[in-house]
């Protein structure tokens, strides 16, 4: 009688899947996309997707890093500027020539590393919490790219790295999206399969306890720092291939984006729950909802009010799901 009453295995089933964050926002994604669809006909052929999933790698190559950082429930502000100057480096270094994109690449993870102990030692060391250090850090990043650029950045992307970036294979998916796939493959894998997935979970769940259970809990905050500006890094290194050349802008949304991909891909702000499964499905929500709100004209203004709109509605949904 309790299960006919409560709908059966069948009904507790899809309750269960329903009730996980992760599950919930590729609904939601679905959803979106039919209704993208029925608005607007011919929104899902498959050469518009492939320009979607285009824009959504970067995003979500960048949104890595910010996952583990709030996974350990820290958070990184420093990404949009690592991003823009990662992208005047490269396409400073490469100038155009293939021969300079391993130069380039190099150059640009040396930042990224320089970045990341920057905020790691004074998140982990100094204990300046991680809104505040990960602010300055950007801050401090921007004014020594905008001396450097003097307002004027220079050079342009390697052609092979246009290629990767900027062109579909076979009319239908572009190289990085394949990249992105390889990185989202990793960052899963990392995060459920290894000791140090393990343990970023365990810092975020409960530092101190995670410290008396023998993790490292220093080491490990410093390292998800590291890893955040590095992969910050890569993704505007990516990102010159995708626009040719740099722009002093071209990371300036990225903290929000990538923080609203992670939370709403069912990651918990407060850090120890979520995973990067939910985040490919939040990165291209937010790339989605951005592409559709321009198709059908509504201004910069009116994007911004919207998605914002969306992003709260969705942690609602999500916090009141954690109370039952």
């Amino acid at each position: 009688m309790k299960n006919h009453q409560n709908g059966g295995p069948a009904a507790a089933i899809v309750k269960q899947y329903m009730g996980n964050a992760q599950v919930m926002v590729y609904v939601i994604l679905l959803a979106l996309l039919l209704l993208a669809q029925i608005l607007s006909p011919g929104y899902l052929k498959p050469s518009h997707v492939a320009g979607i999933l285009r824009l959504a790698s970067f995003m979500g190559i960048a949104a890595i890093g910010q996952n583990l950082t709030i996974l350990t429930g820290g958070i990184d502000l420093s990404i949009a500027n690592t991003i823009t100057f990662a992208n005047i480096i490269g396409a400073q270094l490469m100038m155009g020539r293939d021969e300079n994109i391993w130069k380039a690449l190099l150059a640009v993870i040396a930042m990224g590393l320089v970045i990341g102990a920057v905020n790691g030692t004074g998140v982990r060391l100094l204990k300046i919490p991680p809104f505040i250090m990960t602010l300055g850090v950007g801050t401090v990043v921007q004014g020594i790219f905008l001396i450097y650029t003097k307002g004027a950045p220079k050079g342009n992307a390697a052609p092979l790295l246009k290629s990767i970036c900027g062109q579909s294979m076979f009319g239908i998916v572009s190289g990085i999206v394949i990249l992105w796939l390889v990185f989202a493959v990793v960052a899963v894998a990392v995060l459920k399969k290894t000791p140090y997935g393990r343990k970023i979970y365990s810092v975020g769940i409960n530092e101190q306890a995670a410290r008396f259970s023998g993790i490292h809990t220093g080491t490990m905050i410093f390292s998800v720092y590291m890893l955040s500006a590095v992969i910050a890094a890569v993704a505007g290194f990516l990102l010159v291939g995708y626009t040719g050349t740099s722009f002093l802008d071209v990371g300036t949304s990225y903290n929000t984006k990538t923080i609203a991909a992670v939370i709403i891909g069912g990651t918990a702000i407060s850090g120890g729950k979520g995973g990067y499964l939910g985040t490919v499905a939040g990165a291209i929500i937010m790339t989605v909802l951005d592409d559709f709100l321009t198709i059908v004209s509504i201004p910069e203004a009116g994007r911004q009010i919207m998605q914002g709109a969306i992003i709260l509605l969705l942690v609602f949904i999500y916090s009141r799901e954690k109370k039952k």
